[in-house]
């Protein structure tokens, strides 16, 4: 039992550390998330990888992609499929905000990072994004190495 409480986490923030790296962020937002019992399960335990996750509108819906969480390993054949599309919860004046948005050429919506909220529900922040270009990575990569000296030196 003490084994299990430490294995199931009450906050998980899960961050997409690739996303920052390869897009600009436009504009973001807090979306809730469609889940199924196992699914919350394995995000407690940690187990998700956003590293390929898109956005995309159905019918005046926005839809989750490519989000990998993985099956909970205490589930029996009520588990659920670790790829399956999930549907983000946000008001009519978000979702057409974000909608006209995305329709701008270079301009994709991707998930940033899921968190439990205070009230226990898994959150996704979602966030407009457009593709940085080969320069502008490396002046990231230039700014991260000047401020790793900075604090390596004291200052």
């Amino acid at each position: 039992m003490a084994k299990d409480k430490e294995r199931i986490k009450k906050h998980v923030n899960i961050v997409n550390r690739k996303a920052s790296f390869e897009y600009q962020f436009i504009e973001k937002y807090t979306a809730g998330v469609m889940l199924m019992g196992t699914e919350i399960k394995s995000i407690r335990e940690g187990k998700v990888n956003m590293g390929e996750g898109y956005c995309v509108f159905q019918r005046g819906e926005l839809w989750l992609h490519n989000v990998h969480i993985s099956t909970y390993t205490e589930g029996t054949h009520y588990n659920h499929e670790p790829t399956r599309v999930r549907k983000l919860l946000l008001n009519k004046r978000e979702l057409r905000k974000l909608e006209s948005g995305s329709q701008e050429q270079g301009v994709t919506i991707i998930p940033v990072r899921i968190f439990i909220s205070d009230r226990g529900f898994a959150k996704v922040e979602i966030a407009l994004a457009r593709g940085k270009k080969l320069y502008d990575k490396r002046q990231d990569i230039k700014e991260k190495d000047v401020k790793r000296e900075m604090a390596r030196t004291g200052f």
